[in-house]
């Protein structure tokens, strides 16, 4: 059974896949580098009521399993993490700004996957069942 998140006027299950890439694919970020994103996304996703499930990185992007509420949409949640990531490694790490590309550490693109629950097929029989009075397998 997988954890519910309960709000005042809702019940959800909202989990994301997220790949952010560096600018142009540049191998920009070391080791201490992606120890240091891991530990600021997770920050950022408890200011935003999220909770980061896990992280896994290269030198040229990094992957983040997401549980989020229903009240920030992805865009948002992408907005708050890539923002602010690469503004604050710049100052944390100077010696990793010469690697930017222009000042950007990432690709204005993102990768975002719904994570978790039923398969798709087993969601559709539901829907589809439910006017007919009829309970799923």
């Amino acid at each position: 059974m997988q954890e519910l998140r309960h709000g005042r006027h809702s019940v959800s299950a909202l989990r994301v896949h997220l790949v952010f890439v560096t600018k142009y694919r540049r191998g920009v970020l070391d080791a201490a580098a992606l120890d240091w994103l891991a530990e600021h996304f997770a920050r950022v996703c408890e200011r935003m009521e999220a909770r980061l499930i896990a992280s896994d990185s290269e030198d040229d992007h990094v992957h983040l399993l997401i549980e989020y509420p229903p009240k920030h949409s992805i865009s948002v949640l992408v907005n708050a993490l890539k923002g602010t990531s690469s503004r604050l490694l710049r100052q944390a790490r100077p010696d990793l700004a010469r690697r930017y590309w222009k000042d950007g550490l990432w690709s204005p693109s993102y990768f975002a996957a719904s994570a978790g629950g039923a398969p798709l097929s087993v969601l559709k029989q539901y829907v589809e069942s439910q006017r007919r009075g009829s309970s799923p397998p």
